[in-house]
């Protein structure tokens, strides 16, 4: 009977130590699993008071230049919970260039979704009122992938800006001014395709019979055009300045355009154009020489482009800045007016010590 007994209790203990055992796999496998859905599952991107920002990805980053990326913006909380869902989600074989949306309070897993699947977030790219190319490169630059210098050659590619109809004094005029969307990592040799489709687009059919119903090319309106907004900042008086200068082309009489002799000159600061600067040998001297220059002084503006392609009818033959220095021009049809008020202007200039 007593051999029963404590046959019967050591069963019993046998029981209670694999119940023990199985208790205790169940709450490693638990804590194990736990780990494994905290490191997938739960929030891992601190923004602080920030409900979104974006991410970059550069051309040619590798796992290790990302995680590097988000260590130096401080919005991971644990970069190794991240790293460890990365190789588990072998994104390293699934990395794409480009601008990312983060949400603040991201999961890991959503973070390498979102990353491995490419969706990025287009840009809006803008520009207007530059005047060299060195400048526009600098601006797109700032805004996309490709850095101003691989723009710039682009820009200065003779061949390639041939295929697109362009020489390098009239490059700048495939530019329209506005705002686009496209890919951050945007190459700029695909940056030059895209706008070439924009400019393409502006010049539908419409305009194209106004270009060639007042006797110019896209080319030489985009010239003109250029002209035009240097000459005046008044949206409502640049059809009659486009208006006097058809005038003059039409006749054959010289532009005599001030901005040309600042381009020309490199120095679009000088106030006051005198004698010494049109004796500049310059084919962007329209003191000088008759016609269009060879390029545009400037991004023609879409206002400074419509202006051209309508511009006002009208026998004005001159135009000078109105002394009051509103910004608006007094325009004249001889030489004697101009001349009278050319000198209400330049005594105006003397009266407030502009010299040059």
């Amino acid at each position: 009977m007593i051999n029963l007994l404590r046959l019967r209790d050591i069963r019993s203990g046998k029981w209670k130590v694999l119940i023990a055992v199985i208790m205790l796999i169940l709450i490693v496998a638990g804590a194990i699993l736990f780990n494994f859905y905290m490191k997938i599952f739960s929030t891992n991107i601190d923004l602080g008071d920030k409900q979104s920002t974006f991410l970059y990805i550069p051309t040619g980053a590798s796992q290790e230049d990302i995680l590097a990326i988000l260590e130096k913006d401080e919005c991971i909380k644990n970069i190794n919970s991240l790293e460890w869902v990365m190789n588990k989600k072998n994104y390293a074989r699934r990395i794409h260039a480009g601008r990312f949306l983060i949400k603040n309070r991201m999961c890991n897993n959503d973070l390498v979704d979102v990353l491995r699947s490419g969706s990025q977030v287009p840009i809006q790219l803008t520009f207007n009122n530059t005047r060299t190319l060195e400048d526009f490169a600098g601006k797109i630059a700032g805004q996309i992938e490709a850095d101003s210098i691989s723009i710039l050659t682009s820009l200065k590619d003779e061949e390639l800006i041939s295929k697109y109809g362009f020489k390098l004094e009239t490059i700048i005029g495939m530019f329209i001014p506005n705002t686009y969307q496209l890919y951050w990592n945007t190459d700029s040799k695909s940056f030059m395709d895209r706008m070439y489709k924009e400019y393409s687009r502006f010049w539908n059919v419409d305009r194209m019979r106004k270009a060639e119903k007042i006797g110019l090319s896209p080319a030489e309106v985009s010239i003109l055009a250029s002209i035009v907004d240097e000459e005046t900042i008044k949206s409502d008086e640049k059809s009659r300045v486009a208006g006097v200068y058809m005038n003059r082309l039409n006749r054959r009489i010289k532009l005599d355009a001030d901005p040309t002799l600042k381009f020309a000159l490199g120095d679009f600061s000088i106030k006051r154009v005198l004698n010494k600067h049109k004796r500049i040998d310059s084919p962007y001297n329209t003191y000088k020489y008759r016609g269009l220059p060879p390029g545009p002084i400037r991004q023609a503006s879409v206002s400074g482009l419509n202006a051209v392609l309508n511009y006002e009818k009208h026998k004005y033959i001159y135009f000078c800045a109105n002394p009051d220095f509103s910004g608006y021009h007094i325009f004249a049809r001889t030489l004697r007016q101009h001349n009278r008020n050319a000198r209400n202007y330049q005594n105006a200039l003397n009266k407030r010590g502009i010299m040059k």
